[in-house]
């Protein structure tokens, strides 16, 4: 090793391109070495994995979380991970779960409650009725899957077709069939119409 003092800071030594690296540094090369043989061996199954429950430019974002969530770790908790593909999966998973809630929480703020919509009937027991059937309906929508609620109001409320929906959240039409004839079948078991 030569020790000759580097320019402008006459206390440290230069290292020359021959000196081995100091211990942190090498762990770090074989840290990135783990995350990389990773990204390359998961990153396209993990993406197919996160577009069957987001729309595609959220899923590419969710795939870059999941992996810096995971260079987050340290080596030791790295070696640990016995099944790396169940292991990404799992995290992907709680981070949609983490943004479904963040979600819910921001759009409780923009809620109006029942009792704050004036309805507009001569008859009081009719608007009663009408408040009664918007709380259960309202409550049978929040018991579906996010990912069936989300395709239901889509089209139900937005209007959107089924082609529509399939195009924007990458599935395809019969997904968005099957996911409307299960909030169809789950409202009318709360005598809901839809």
């Amino acid at each position: 090793m030569r020790l000759n003092s580097v320019p402008d800071h006459p206390g440290l030594a230069a290292i020359a391109e021959a000196d081995p690296l100091p211990p942190e540094d090498r762990s770090l090369a074989v840290q990135d070495a783990f995350l990389d043989r990773l990204y390359r061996a998961h990153h396209d199954r993990l993406l197919r994995f996160i577009r069957g429950r987001v729309r595609d430019e959220r899923a590419r974002d969710v795939v870059q979380r999941v992996f810096c969530r995971l260079a987050g770790l340290t080596e030791g908790e790295q070696q640990r991970i016995v099944a790396p593909g169940a292991y990404l999966r799992r995290t992907a998973d709680n981070l949609l779960r983490d943004d479904a809630r963040q979600a819910a929480r921001r759009s409780a703020t923009l809620h109006l409650s029942e009792d704050e919509v004036a309805l507009r009937a001569g008859d009081p027991l009719a608007a009663l009725e009408a408040r009664d059937r918007l709380r259960r309906l309202e409550e049978a929508l929040m018991q579906l899957k996010p990912r069936t609620r989300e395709i239901f109001l889509a089209h139900r409320i937005d209007g959107y077709s089924y082609a529509e929906i399939a195009a924007r959240t990458g599935l395809s039409i019969k997904t968005v069939e099957m996911h409307m004839t299960r909030a169809i079948a789950y409202l009318e078991k709360f005598r809901v119409k839809p």
